[in-house]
């Protein structure tokens, strides 16, 4: 059995759900299918949120509205029969009138959870209902019946595991599912989800689960390209890469794969592929155990990325110094994407100022501190990069024009991560592609 996930793009517009049905119902092999909400669903369910949390419900009232309308719209060129367009309007008014329901009272983050996994079911609702228009059997399988997270918000893998084989044998001779990505429930028993990249996670956790032959990300482009296709005009698709590879350029900021989609299918060793429903015969990219060649393949870059370095001669070469600096952002629970360390200072990102004030307070006791914004991370992956000179020469040639602020080096052998000044970013792109890459 396979799992097949589709984004919202890909599911968008009437034309192309029409197609994703028609990649899906091609393959003859068992699958499950996992469908993000239609595009800009869930952007409008935050506005929603957003507009009750500030106490404006005239405003969530109008946005309520044109998202009705949109769907209203999106039935009438998706089915052609009319009973089925009817059945599917049924189906939204419900997601509708609860969204019209909570006007009428008080706002919660769970009412807030509730309200986001609203995009998921009705996508998947209304996918389920142009199979049965078109006469293919399958199943409508609801997320929230399997996909679970602990306390910690962290997917009970085991808990999934369990309860979704237990759906899977009860329907043996069901060979096509379709489920929701992105919605779960939490510990308590509530209506959750798993964060912003969900559906990617989603499939990978299902994949994993049930150990697919493989796990199928379908998106709007040929897979993960050597570079950023918004920022330099020649990129090339990237037909093998180890998983972790694709790990590297998905935290550091490739933007086709979330980063938490690679490890369920790691562990489990099932392979990934990412393809795209605009163009289902080409290759895309597979992400597997095995690497694949030597040298650099990809580059990418992380936007929002702040510098903190603290400066102590008197307590950095105590023992347990750097514990006390970790500790601080364990605490407040954010993560650090760099660091580096010299006798008398400790220089390291994040890539979030949530907590920012905070923490510099927490840090201040241990040396001066001292703060660098507006900064980025680019990041050069590739299998064994780091220990291969010709290749390590000819980046730092490359960028020698580039004020590059910290460079993280041998954490990995597969990655070399530059930070630079976010202004820099784009034009340390466009120099690695054709330096690096050899692409103009």
């Amino acid at each position: 059995m396979k799992v097949m996930k589709f984004g919202g793009t890909s599911v968008g517009q009437p034309d192309r759900m029409h197609q994703v049905a028609a990649t899906v119902t091609e393959q003859k092999e068992p699958k499950i299918v996992v469908l993000s909400a239609l595009s800009g669903t869930t952007n409008a369910l935050v506005s929603i949120s957003d507009a009750l949390s500030a106490g404006d419900k005239p405003a969530a009232k109008k946005i309520i509205d044109g998202l009705d309308k949109h769907y209203q719209t999106f039935i009438k060129g998706l089915l052609k029969d009319a009973d089925y367009q009817q059945k599917a309007k049924a189906a939204i008014a419900e997601h509708f009138e609860f969204l019209n329901i909570i006007l009428k009272i008080s706002f919660s983050d769970a009412l807030n959870k509730d309200i986001l996994a609203q995009g998921e079911l009705m996508s998947t609702k209304l996918f389920a209902i142009y199979l049965e228009e078109q006469g293919v059997p399958h199943l409508w399988l609801p997320a929230l019946e399997f996909m679970r997270i602990d306390a910690n918000e962290e997917p009970d893998l085991k808990a999934i595991k369990t309860d979704l084989s237990k759906i899977l044998k009860k329907h043996s001779k069901v060979d096509l599912f379709v489920t929701q990505g992105y919605i779960c429930k939490n510990i308590r028993g509530e209506v959750d989800n798993l964060k912003r990249g969900g559906s990617d996670y989603t499939a990978s956790l299902i994949a994993s689960a049930i150990k697919a032959s493989v796990c199928e990300i379908w998106t709007d482009i040929d897979g993960m390209h050597n570079n950023d296709p918004r920022i330099v005009k020649k990129t090339r698709p990237i037909e093998v890469l180890s998983f972790e590879e694709a790990a590297e350029l998905a935290y550091f900021g490739a933007k086709i794969l979330h980063p938490t989609c690679i490890w369920p299918a790691q562990q489990a060793h099932v392979p990934v592929k990412l393809l795209n429903t605009m163009a289902p015969k080409a290759k895309g990219t597979t992400i597997q155990d095995n690497e694949d060649g030597i040298g650099a393949k990809a580059v990418a870059a992380k936007d929002g990325i702040i510098a903190i370095k603290i400066k102590s001669s008197r307590m950095l070469l105590a023992y347990g110094f750097l514990r006390k600096v970790f500790e601080v952002f364990e605490k407040y629970r954010t993560p650090i994407d760099m660091i580096t360390t010299s006798e008398v200072a400790v220089s390291l990102t994040i890539d979030s100022d949530q907590h920012l004030k905070a923490i510099v307070k927490e840090l201040e006791p241990f040396g001066t501190v001292s703060i660098d914004k507006d900064q980025a991370i680019v990041s050069i992956v590739g299998n064994a990069i780091v220990e291969e000179k010709a290749v390590l020469l000819n980046i730092f040639e490359t960028i020698n024009h580039i004020p590059v602020r910290m460079i993280s080096y041998g954490g990995s052998r597969h990655n070399i991560s530059f930070l630079v000044p976010a202004s820099s970013k784009n034009e340390m792109l466009q120099v690695i592609n054709k330096g690096v890459f050899g692409l103009d």
